[in-house]
């Protein structure tokens, strides 16, 4: 699996962007993929994840109502369209693939990891 995340930036409090995340080997089809965020000196967290077709989503309490996760599965790509960027929000955004259609905030449930892209909020 080959996960290429991208659409991070600089962006000042209050703006939003929306993070690509491709599957260019397109074995993520038939399982979730999840969103989490390292920053500097702390541990990875969870973002967000969306189950194999869509019908799923969950999120942390710290983005829930600002950021929403979709996926196109023709396209093998899944979004996370981040609104209300707070400063707080800096990191680095990496995706993976879960080892099975439903996964959640844990680590171990996913396989593949990406680079990463870097988000950056200034207040």
């Amino acid at each position: 699996v080959q996960l290429q995340a991208s659409g991070g930036g600089s962006v000042q409090a209050g703006a939003s962007l929306r993070l690509s995340c491709v599957d260019s080997r397109r074995t993520s089809s038939n399982n979730a993929v999840g969103w989490f965020r390292q920053a500097p000196g702390k541990e990875r967290e969870f973002v967000a994840a969306i189950s194999w077709n869509g019908g799923s989503t969950s999120y942390a309490d710290s983005v829930k109502g600002r950021f929403t996760i979709s996926r196109d599965r023709y396209k093998s790509t899944v979004y996370l369209q981040m609104d209300s960027l707070k400063s707080e929000d800096t990191a680095v955004y990496i995706c993976a693939v879960g080892r099975r259609p439903y996964s959640g905030p844990v680590t171990d449930d996913y396989r593949y990891w990406g680079h990463g892209t870097q988000v950056t909020v200034s207040s």
